[in-house]
């Protein structure tokens, strides 16, 4: 059978990915290629050729690619933190920059022995399961409201069960619910959160405005309204000392932190940026007994 160059193929899908407008288009079509054969993009060069329907295929995902399908949608799976996640229609596919959040909240986790954590609006559970996967002792709480990220995030909560990750409770609920969690209140050490928080009629990519559910990329004008949800949710639920970090749109680098600061029994809070320098998340802590209140 008639073999070819599987570089010859990556180049030319990376041309057709650049002309589409599509960043880092080598390394996506390095990824599609390693999707195809069932490695890892770093074993690529084992590969030097490839059957003509190896090809074939890498050119047909290249031309979905390029008309925006998210190269999450085609592979079936999304990277997050140390672990892979089962995506696609109807759920929001986790991104690169949210690993910096999980990173406060790991730090935040050291020293506390079997400690509980909540994550709101959890999506396919990238941050639930990542957290659950780096402290095998937490009792992790996965809190959704739709039932389809709802089927995601339970697949891949089974997916990471039978991976030897300890369970994570994967719940139907909502953060607009005064009563969500009401056996944990006062009792979560750590809640974080990944909201929708685009402001409606904000651009966006194609990827996120085509295939992304509305409802968990906007959240009303000021891409605010679940965001106050969520804060009230932590003067609920965390524990003296508890901490909170939650996601927010790069124009809220100031409000997000006045929601935070604005409740009297959250305190130390803090503004965190990505690694483009743009505001990306906000933490605080429930103040111990003993300390002076905010006003």
């Amino acid at each position: 059978m008639d073999r070819k160059p599987l570089r010859l193929a990556i180049l030319e899908g990376e041309r057709v990915l650049t002309a589409a407008g599509i960043p880092s288009a080598r390394a996506e079509a390095e990824m599609l290629a390693a999707h195809l054969l069932g490695v890892e993009r770093t074993k690529l060069m084992m590969f030097p050729l490839v059957d003509q329907s190896v090809v074939d295929s890498l050119e047909r995902l290249v031309q979905q690619r390029a008309s925006r399908i998210p190269l999450q949608h085609l592979t079936g799976t999304a990277a997050f933190g140390r672990v892979t996640l089962a995506v696609g229609p109807g759920v929001f596919v986790p991104r690169p920059e949210t690993e910096q959040l999980l990173e406060w909240a790991l730090h935040r986790l050291r020293g506390l022995r079997k400690p509980v954590v909540v994550d709101l609006c959890a999506g396919s559970g990238g941050l639930a399961l990542a957290l659950a996967r780096e402290r095998q002792d937490a009792e992790v709480f996965a809190v959704e409201n739709d039932p389809t990220a709802l089927t995601w995030a339970r697949d891949n909560a089974e997916r990471r069960r039978l991976a030897g990750d300890t369970p994570v409770h994967v719940l139907e609920g909502d953060v607009t619910d005064p009563e969500l969690l009401a056996e944990r209140a006062e009792g979560v050490d750590l809640l974080v959160c990944n909201p929708p928080y685009v402001p409606e009629g904000t651009p966006v990519p194609p990827e996120v405005g085509d295939h992304d559910p509305p409802a968990a990329v906007f959240a009303g004008r000021d891409g605010l309204e679940v965001l106050r949800h969520v804060v009230a949710q932590a003067t609920r639920l965390l524990s003296p000392g508890g901490g909170i970090a939650v996601e927010h749109d790069d124009t809220h680098g100031g409000s997000v932190p006045a929601l935070l600061a604005a409740r009297s029994t959250l305190t130390d809070v803090r503004a965190h940026n990505d690694l483009a320098g743009r505001p990306r998340f906000a933490t605080a802590r429930r103040e111990s007994a003993g300390e002076s209140t905010n006003g």
